[in-house]
């Protein structure tokens, strides 16, 4: 006997990319935004969402938070290559994923049309010099994005701020439960 399961589609209001699934995921499964930012695609019409108006601060920050998640997708795709846990090896995978989709975000922000990912290679080829690390990024990140989403103009620019500085502190929990 089959059953039968509804499926719907859920929409990232920061990273504006689409899920399906029977139920709404607690987090974005591309940019870890929280539930809260997760809609039904139905009831959220997203035209324009990247068309946003940048005063010189927004913009300064938001080339800044670029390069802050270009810096860390390298890194954690380099730990995930060097790191000889296998666990390791996936959490590192998939920060590196998710931060590159934050970059994503900056560059949809900032209207760019291509992110060129530079080789890295100087992370540790152990796990917990890379733990280390990682939460050492995660909060310069945090510390940046919220003094960044207190000196936003632009309400969606301060939202993606605020969304991040929730995702990357589920990132620096990540590492302190590992170290």
């Amino acid at each position: 006997m089959f059953k039968i399961t509804v499926v719907d589609v859920y929409v990232c209001k920061i990273c504006g990319e689409a899920y399906i699934g029977e139920k709404m995921p607690t987090h974005c499964p591309f940019c870890g935004a929280h539930k809260k930012y997760l809609v039904k695609a139905r009831d959220y019409d997203d035209t324009g969402a990247w068309e946003v108006d940048l005063n010189e601060k927004d913009r300064i920050n938001a080339e800044k938070a670029l390069e802050v998640e270009i810096s860390n997708t390298i890194f954690y795709k380099c730990a995930s290559q060097k790191t000889p846990s296998l666990e390791g090896q996936k959490l590192f995978k998939i920060l590196s994923k998710v931060e590159n989709e934050h970059a994503s975000v900056w560059k949809k922000i900032l209207k760019l049309e291509k992110i060129e990912l530079p080789k890295y290679d100087a992370c540790a080829s152990e796990y917990i010099p890379n733990l280390e690390e990682s939460h050492s990024r995660e909060e310069r990140a945090i510390n940046f994005y919220k003094q960044a989403a207190v000196e936003s103009a632009n309400p969606r620019v301060r939202e993606i701020f605020q969304a991040f500085v929730e995702v990357e502190t589920d990132h620096l929990q990540l590492s302190e439960k590992r170290l």
